[in-house]
């Protein structure tokens, strides 16, 4: 494969200031595109995403014999709706965190490309926007995804404990500050680092099913499909810490004090399996899911930029 990629993800023209703000186009067509993103990212995957935190987060108590029990288990226990517990604040944050995700990977490739969004980026310049970008979406990422994960493992009304988004958000600010929807950042920052798996891959094969005559409509979708399996297959362990650390019970001491702590637990109390509880409906979600989505954001983005020569 050449050092630099020959396709890049639906490059806009030079930058052409906005004459209310100044601003250049490129800096903030990415975030609408986030926008439409996230959205076809929760419409997709979040039953998938349900199941796949219940079963990383039940530890070694054994209440699933596997996805296939937990799906049944639930739909027959608490109706279908329940795989869509937690959606709302991923209704809300998901659209929010790809704005944030997908606008500050188009800046960090800017930032590389020397503000020429023309300059083609070499493989590792794509993985370390990615990497950027994750780093950044984290701050935003972290409160949603501990409000939603805490909601999708209330199994029944006789242990529920938060009635919704906003008393979950209220009970954790009232007994831990604001800290309380920020547990689990440092593991929410290690996961979405692992970004730079997602769009180097994504690149590399991108640039291969070019080679291979791919059509350019199906491009996207299975680029970012495979590139999607490769991220969770790297990024697993560090997710199955996140949703452990996000979702322990709120006592004191904490179950899991720090990151370390976490991965030593869940190493020592199940092994090297525990840190791939629930990867079988991530990797099944992962590819419809992610391939859909870069779809949709690769499509904004041409539709931006149409809308900046217009």
């Amino acid at each position: 494969m050449p050092p630099s990629s020959s396709v890049s993800p639906a490059p806009l023209p030079a930058a052409t200031p906005s004459q209310k703000t100044g601003i250049p186009a490129e800096r903030y067509v990415g975030f609408f595109a986030g926008l439409a993103s996230g959205a076809t990212k929760l419409l997709v995957g979040h039953p998938f995403d349900t199941l796949k935190v219940r079963l990383q987060t039940e530890g070694g108590f054994g209440r699933f014999k596997g996805p296939l029990d937990c799906l049944r288990s639930t739909i027959r226990k608490e109706g279908f709706l329940a795989l869509y517990k937690g959606a709302t604040p991923p209704l809300l944050g998901w659209a929010l965190m790809d704005s944030v995700q997908m606008g500050s990977l188009n800046n960090f490739r800017l930032i590389l490309q020397g503000g020429d969004p023309q300059s083609p980026l070499t493989v590792p310049e794509c993985a370390l926007a990615g990497l950027g970008a994750g780093v950044v979406v984290s701050f935003v990422a972290t409160p949603v995804e501990v409000l939603k994960g805490r909601l999708q493992v209330q199994y029944d009304s006789a242990t529920k404990v938060y009635a919704g988004p906003i008393d979950c958000a209220r009970q954790l600010i009232r007994n831990n500050g604001i800290a309380g929807i920020y547990k689990g950042l440092s593991a929410c920052i290690l996961f979405r680092s692992f970004f730079w798996a997602l769009w180097g891959s994504y690149e590399i094969y991108k640039n291969t099913f070019t080679a291979w005559g791919m059509p350019p409509s199906m491009l996207s979708f299975f680029a970012g499909g495979c590139a999607a399996n490769t991220f969770w297959t790297i990024s697993f362990p560090a997710d199955v810490v996140k949703q452990r650390m996000m979702t322990q019970p709120d006592t004191k001491p904490a179950r899991y004090p720090t990151l370390r702590s976490c991965f030593a637990h869940i190493y020592r109390t199940e092994g090297i399996r525990g840190f791939y509880r629930g990867f079988v409906p991530c990797f099944l979600r992962s590819f419809p899911t992610n391939g859909a989505a870069i779809f949709v954001y690769e499509t904004m983005m041409r539709a931006g930029k149409g809308f900046v020569e217009s």
